[in-house]
């Protein structure tokens, strides 16, 4: 991308998300960032503006909610204009066996990690089709490309994802916009914090060899970087010839 566009980061408060937005602020982009937290999306984009003398906004979206999904694009478009760049890392996981696992948690993972992103990606594309241009990126995880234990509502919705962005991206092709994912294995970042701790509760390891063994699980022995997830995503932004895409960042972990 050779000017600045509109981008809306949602998740962008910490973690990837905020990793994500700084690479794009870094790049000279408007950045929206959207969380949940007033304080702690108003801190993010203070951050980005102060370090890169971009422009930003915070916007506090609980992107569960259909209302609140609305009302983040219609305020970007009010005090800037349509979202050009849109990428979506809000997301959350647990660990349960599958036999363990109620009717709403297994709800709660659908609509965070499937039903939000939907919602997200239909908003943002006719304006993105009227501008004859867009991207979409969305966080998925390597769990939706493979199976994994403990975390069956994490996995299906992953899965579920991963299929979004593959049919989207058949869909609008001809229109300019592109559809991706990148799919991160285990990230240093504060989601990686609570699975430690839950391996550690149902495991009996302590929280440094629970870390040690997720970060075993990657062949380069450590922790994937929220910085090299930040990377792909630009990758899936600035490359057109990259649609409908799942974009491992996990040091090997899966291949393909």
């Amino acid at each position: 991308m050779k000017r600045s566009r509109i981008c809306l980061v949602v998740g962008a408060s910490r973690g990837i998300g905020f990793a994500i937005a700084d690479r794009m602020a870094a790049d000279g982009h408007d950045v929206a960032l959207a969380a949940r937290s007033r304080e702690g999306v108003d801190a993010a984009a203070l951050a980005l503006a102060s370090a890169h003398g971009s422009r930003t906004m915070g916007t506090v979206c609980d992107v569960t909610s259909g209302t609140d999904v609305e009302s983040l694009f219609a305020t970007i478009e009010r005090h800037w204009s349509p979202v050009e760049v849109l990428v979506i890392s809000a997301g959350a996981g647990f660990g349960c066996p599958l036999t363990s696992t109620s009717d709403d948690q297994w709800q709660r993972a659908l609509d965070l990690n499937l039903t939000a992103p939907f919602r997200c990606v239909r908003r943002a594309l006719p304006a993105m089709v009227q501008a004859g241009w867009g991207r979409i990126v969305i966080v998925a995880s390597v769990v939706a490309k493979r199976g994994e234990s403990q975390v069956s509502a994490y996995t299906a919705s992953k899965h579920g994802v991963l299929g979004l962005v593959r049919a989207a991206a058949v869909e609008y092709a001809r229109k300019h916009i592109t559809v991706n994912a990148v799919c991160p294995g285990y990230v240093d970042t504060p989601m990686t914090d609570d699975t430690v701790a839950s391996v550690s509760a149902r495991t009996g390891r302590s929280p440094e060899e629970a870390r040690a063994l997720l970060a075993r699980r990657q062949p380069i022995g450590r922790l994937i970087d929220p910085a090299e997830v930040a990377e792909a995503v630009r990758f899936c932004i600035v490359n057109a010839g990259v649609n409908g895409q799942g974009i491992n960042v996990d040091g090997g972990a899966i291949q393909s």
